[in-house]
């Protein structure tokens, strides 16, 4: 089969299972941290350097707001968009905000299998899966899943994949 051919069977679909409900939290925890540690330093620049004062708080300001505002929506707006499942032919994956991406993963391209859970998302009660294929796109990720989930899910492809011949090309 050659390159971006799709195995017989598989097409682009939209995939019918969400992240877990946490998951908006914890994408809103991430937007927080990386909003906040430029706005510190701009404000902590702007107490040490007096006369850079005004030009230090106006962009602290205005990337708290938009930092906030992005925590509020970007969150919820991913979660109505990221979706995943798995069948006995593939794994499939649509997620992206503003650049939306779809994948399917053949299970007879799924090389490994593997669950991770950051230092948020075990505060989240959240994981990881992430399934390498022999694609040059890289791994497919499954973000914000509850960790009962994402062991289920990583122990579900693993049968599946051991169960599935190789393919040939």
């Amino acid at each position: 089969m050659g390159p971006g051919a799709v195995e017989e069977g598989l097409r682009l679909r939209a995939p019918k299972n969400t992240p877990a409900p946490r998951a908006v939290g914890w994408w809103r925890a991430q937007w927080l941290l990386r909003t906040v540690f430029p706005v510190a330093l701009l404000v902590v620049l702007a107490v040490l350097i007096t006369p850079a004062r005004t030009w230090l708080l106006v962009p602290a300001v205005v990337l708290a707001v938009l930092g906030a505002g992005c925590a509020v929506v970007v969150p919820l707006w991913r979660f109505r968009v990221h979706r995943w499942e798995v069948t006995d032919e593939a794994v499939y994956v649509r997620t992206g905000v503003f650049r939306q991406e779809w994948r399917i993963a053949p299970m007879s391209r799924i090389q490994t299998v593997d669950t991770v859970r950051g230092p948020l998302e075990q505060l989240f009660r959240l994981s990881t899966v992430i399934v390498t294929t022999a694609s040059s796109k890289g791994a497919v990720h499954i973000a914000g899943l509850d960790h009962m989930t994402a062991s289920s899910l990583a122990e579900q492809l693993t049968h599946i994949t051991q169960a599935t011949p190789g393919d040939a090309t």
